[in-house]
C-alpha cells in the first residue's frame, strides 16, 4: 500500500466512499486517493465498480459485497481490517448504506473497534432536497416505497399527518402507481417535488400539486423514466374555507355529468373555493 498521508497513518481503517450518482466528475479528489491506495475495495457490484475504476484508472482489487451475502461477509472483511489491511466500501452510486449495503459491515467494524472513517460526497436525497423549495430544517428519508399498493398506503398513511418533509426513492414503473397512491392518501393539494436523473443529461426537478403533477407525469413518457426521488411537503393544516352545503350540492350535480376534477374546478369558480379541497372532498364524499 502507497505511504500517504491520505489514509489515516497507516491504521488499518474501513472507509465509507461516496460514488457518482450520474456526473462521474462529481467524485472528490480524496475519494480517488483513497480508492487508488487501500488494498481492498469492498463493492456492491463489482462489474459496475470496475468501469468506474477503470475510468479513474484504478486497479485496487474488489470484494463482492451485497444484500445477498453481506451478513456472511462482512466478518471475513472486519478480519481482514484486524490483520492490517485497509478497506474502502463502495455501493453503485452514491453514499454506501444510505438505501444501499454496508450496515452489518460498518456495525461489525465498530464492535470490534476497526476504525471506520466516512468521506462527504454524493446523495441523492441531499442533492434533491437542497433544490427542491421544499422546507429542509426538518425531513425524514424513508428510502424505497413499497412495491404493492396495500404496502405503499399504509406507508404513506404513518407519514400522512407528519410536518417534516418526507423523501423516498422510487423506480421507473412504479412511479405512475406511488402517485396514484399519494393521491388517494394525502389528497390533491399536497405539493410534491420530483426529482430524476440528478446530475445527468436529463436531469429534471418538478414540484406540483399532486394532481397536477400526476397530470405532468402523464404527459410524457420519459417523465416516468430514471432514477427518482420524491420529496413530500409536510402536513399543513388546511386554511381554505369551509365547504358549503350549497357548494356541496353543486358539486354533486355536475360530478353526475362531468369528471370530478372538471366539476369541481365549476364549483370552485362558483364559490368562490379552491378547486383541489372541492376535488378531495369530492373523492371523499361522492
Amino acid at each position: 500500500m502507497t505511504d500517504s498521508k491520505i489514509l489515516s497513518a497507516n491504521i488499518p481503517t474501513l472507509y465509507i466512499v461516496p460514488t457518482p450518482i450520474g456526473n462521474l466528475s462529481d467524485i472528490t479528489q480524496r475519494a480517488v486517493e483513497v480508492l487508488t491506495e487501500v488494498d481492498l475495495i469492498a463493492a456492491e457490484d463489482t462489474r459496475h465498480t470496475g468501469k468506474l475504476l477503470s475510468y479513474f484508472n484504478i486497479h485496487t482489487k474488489t470484494f463482492a459485497l451485497h444484500d445477498h451475502n453481506e451478513q456472511q461477509k462482512a466478518q471475513v472483511l472486519v478480519e481482514k481490517i484486524l490483520e492490517g489491511s485497509s478497506i474502502a466500501l463502495v455501493s453503485d452510486a452514491g453514499t454506501p448504506l444510505i438505501s444501499d449495503p454496508g450496515y452489518h459491515l460498518v456495525k461489525k467494524c465498530r464492535q470490534a473497534g476497526v476504525r471506520v472513517v466516512p468521506l462527504p460526497g454524493a446523495c441523492a436525497v441531499i442533492t434533491a432536497l437542497s433544490a427542491s423549495g421544499l422546507p429542509s430544517d426538518r425531513f425524514c428519508f424513508e428510502g424505497f416505497l413499497p412495491a404493492k399498493s396495500k404496502g405503499r398506503t399504509d406507508k404513506l398513511r404513518q407519514i400522512e399527518k407528519s410536518t417534516a418533509t418526507s423523501i423516498f426513492y422510487e423506480s421507473t414503473h412504479r412511479i405512475q402507481d406511488a402517485l396514484k397512491d399519494m393521491l388517494e392518501v394525502l389528497g390533491p393539494d399536497r405539493e410534491v417535488v420530483l426529482a430524476r436523473e440528478l446530475t445527468k443529461t436529463f436531469e429534471t426537478i418538478q414540484g406540483l400539486p399532486l394532481s397536477e403533477l400526476i397530470d405532468w407525469v402523464g404527459e410524457d413518457d420519459n417523465r416516468k423514466k430514471g432514477e427518482m426521488v420524491l420529496l413530500i411537503h409536510g402536513y399543513r393544516e388546511e386554511s381554505s374555507k369551509e365547504i358549503s352545503d350549497e357548494a356541496a350540492r353543486t358539486l354533486a350535480i355536475l360530478a353526475k355529468e362531468l369528471p370530478l376534477k372538471k366539476a369541481a374546478a365549476i364549483t370552485a369558480e362558483l364559490h368562490q373555493l379552491k378547486k383541489n379541497a372541492l376535488y378531495k372532498w369530492g373523492l371523499d364524499n361522492l
